[in-house]
């Protein structure tokens, strides 16, 4: 059997984007392990929604140490055994932080994640979901979590900003951008098909992959 161009995949994006239904569809057709941030198991999610300046901080803890557990058993030699897809990217841990975290908080923050990501393999290749605003707030309206929508549009906008900013200077790993406004990789089988033909001929370490509607 052929060695996988992709042996670690990530999809990546913000809230309401779309990361982990791909993230399910590719692990299905890859075959490959499937790793998922344990949103529903961090006890402090719900309550950052309601008071984020008081949870900011136990809430990215939680996080950052739930991936950092699963990442550590990558670098550890699983990855060399089994493909992986995975809905998160440890280094955008530091996403989050600055934007919720005041400066004393992140300071702390700061120690205790350049403790833990040295245990992180870089992928080889980072799918970074994109849409417009109006079609987040659309999504993470219709999924239903409810400690979800609460959520401001500002709030949504300006992670969606930061997740530009984020991208446009990383480059630990390719990146495949991906507008998904006018794309649904879960429903329509034509294309997740364009979606897998973007990343076999991916040459360069940052492409842009969108359909017009």
């Amino acid at each position: 059997m052929p060695r996988p161009r992709y042996r670690h995949i990530v999809v990546e994006g913000p809230i309401g984007v779309g990361k982990t239904s791909l993230a399910r569809r590719l692990s299905e057709h890859l075959q490959a392990e499937l790793l998922l941030e344990n949103a529903a198991d961090n006890p402090f999610l719900p309550r950052f929604y309601q008071d984020p300046k008081r949870y900011a901080l136990a809430t990215q803890l939680h996080f950052l140490f739930d991936r950092a557990r699963q990442l550590s058993q990558l670098a550890q030699g699983d990855l060399f055994r089994h493909s992986i897809v995975a809905d998160f990217l440890l280094d955008k841990d530091r996403l989050f932080a600055r934007l919720n975290l005041d400066s004393d908080e992140y300071v702390l923050y700061r120690k205790v994640y350049d403790d833990l990501a040295l245990q992180a393999p870089a992928p080889d290749l980072v799918i970074y979901l994109q849409a417009p605003l109006d079609k987040l707030r659309e999504r993470v309206k219709r999924r239903g979590i409810d400690y979800e929508q609460g959520m401001s549009g500002d709030y949504l906008d300006r992670l969606a900003s930061t997740y530009s900013e984020f991208f446009h200077h990383y480059d630990a790993a390719p990146v495949l951008m991906v507008n998904s406004e006018n794309l649904n990789f879960v429903s329509s089988a034509g294309d997740f098909e364009l979606l897998l033909e973007r990343m076999d001929k991916m040459r360069g370490p940052r492409e842009f992959f969108s359909r017009a509607a």
